[in-house]
């Protein structure tokens, strides 16, 4: 999907926050928010930020939120741009044998746990009426469906995890805001840090801008009844 949104289904003047806003994907959504003409606000939040948002730190992200809610009007768009995948000695385990309970706990929390607090304190700010969109980066790795080649085993499960937190929410949000969404999204194989070793063989490497676009112009085109459900960057539906 290469053409550019155009975010008229979101009302104009309205306000977006990007979680992860510092990050290769987050940075990219920020910025074509800003340049948009769409938002007249777009707050990006992470670790280095003020005030700072740090996935393990819950205290955080209610102190971000309450933050937002003081300083932003008609929030419509929640984007969570967060994700782990290696580092401090993690990598992505070939092999039952290569797991371990400390790297287990740690992709859990920043991949599902951590935005999962995040639903709990930022979808209070999605207005009743009218279309609003809280979506998170998942992978379609955590495809419990597509996973035809096994491997990668905490990470596939920590995002498959967040899919089912994003299905719990939605149908919660449904309640409160009939006309909101909460999905989850599929980047593609994305040109950023963490996905940098691993990208030989890659036969189709995204730069961030474009992985941004085509993520928004598929939200740009959701309506309510798609909500809890699991989108690629192309407008592919995934299975859970």
């Amino acid at each position: 999907m290469d053409e550019r949104p155009t975010l008229d289904s979101f009302p104009a003047g309205s306000s977006a926050i990007v979680i992860g806003g510092t990050g290769g994907i987050g940075a990219a959504v920020v910025e074509y928010l800003s340049q948009s003409g769409q938002c007249q606000a777009v707050l990006s939040l992470g670790r280095s930020t003020s005030p700072a948002l740090d996935l393990g730190d819950e205290a955080s992200i209610a102190a971000a939120a309450e933050h937002a809610k003081s300083t932003l009007s008609d929030i419509r768009l929640i984007f969570d741009a967060t994700g782990f995948l290696h580092g401090d000695g993690i990598e992505p385990e070939k092999t039952w044998r290569n797991l371990s309970m400390e790297e287990m706990q740690q992709l859990f929390a920043i991949n599902a746990a951590g935005p999962a607090l995040v639903m709990k304190h930022f979808l209070p700010l999605l207005p009743r009426e009218g279309k609003a969109v809280f979506a998170t980066i998942s992978a379609k790795v955590g495809s419990i469906g597509d996973n035809q080649i096994g491997g990668w085993y905490s990470y596939r499960a920590s995002k498959a995890a967040l899919n089912q937190f994003v299905r719990c929410a939605a149908i919660e949000l449904r309640r409160k805001s009939p006309e909101a969404l909460c999905v989850a999204l599929h980047p593609g194989t994305v040109d950023t840090g963490l996905s940098k070793k691993f990208q030989k063989g890659v036969p189709k490497l995204l730069p961030p801008a474009h992985s941004a676009s085509a993520l928004l112009s598929v939200l740009d085109g959701l309506g309510p009844e798609q909500s809890g459900e699991f989108f690629a960057y192309s407008g592919e539906q995934l299975p859970w």
